[in-house]
């Protein structure tokens, strides 16, 4: 099984049955799965605002992150210094440096959904 980087907008997408849904599954399916120690907090971060775009639906956002959560992803810790260096190099935000920085560490693909952070992924990737 190829080992791979995940971001929160891919497992958001699968997770909460996105229109990228079918998308992520397929990028995902039997691939180990890696993401840096902030994954689940961004997951979290987008259950919060899918709730309060839709509180009646808070139940079943919290079932689904919890059984995104409950995929196995493998979290990475990652140095905080390394991740404002690269987040200093590349403009990105330090969230998405520390996917980006995983990937590096680990060398392997990063998926994303993220136009900005995919771009910096290849540079990553053919380096």
């Amino acid at each position: 099984m190829p080992d791979r980087v995940v971001d929160a907008s891919v497992m958001a997408a699968l997770a909460f049955l996105e229109s990228r849904a079918e998308e992520a599954r397929d990028l995902l399916r039997n691939a180990t799965l890696f993401a840096p120690e902030i994954f689940p907090y961004e997951l979290a971060s987008v259950a919060l605002k899918k709730t309060r775009d839709l509180p009646s639906g808070r139940f079943d956002i919290a079932s689904r992150m919890r059984d995104a959560l409950s995929l196995g992803v493998q979290l990475v810790p990652i140095e905080p210094v390394e991740l404002l260096e690269l987040a200093l190099e590349t403009n990105l935000t330090i969230y998405d440096a520390a996917y980006l920085q995983t990937a590096r560490r680990l060398g392997c693909p990063l998926i994303t959904f993220d136009a900005r952070l995919a771009r910096y992924a290849r540079r990553i990737t053919r380096a």
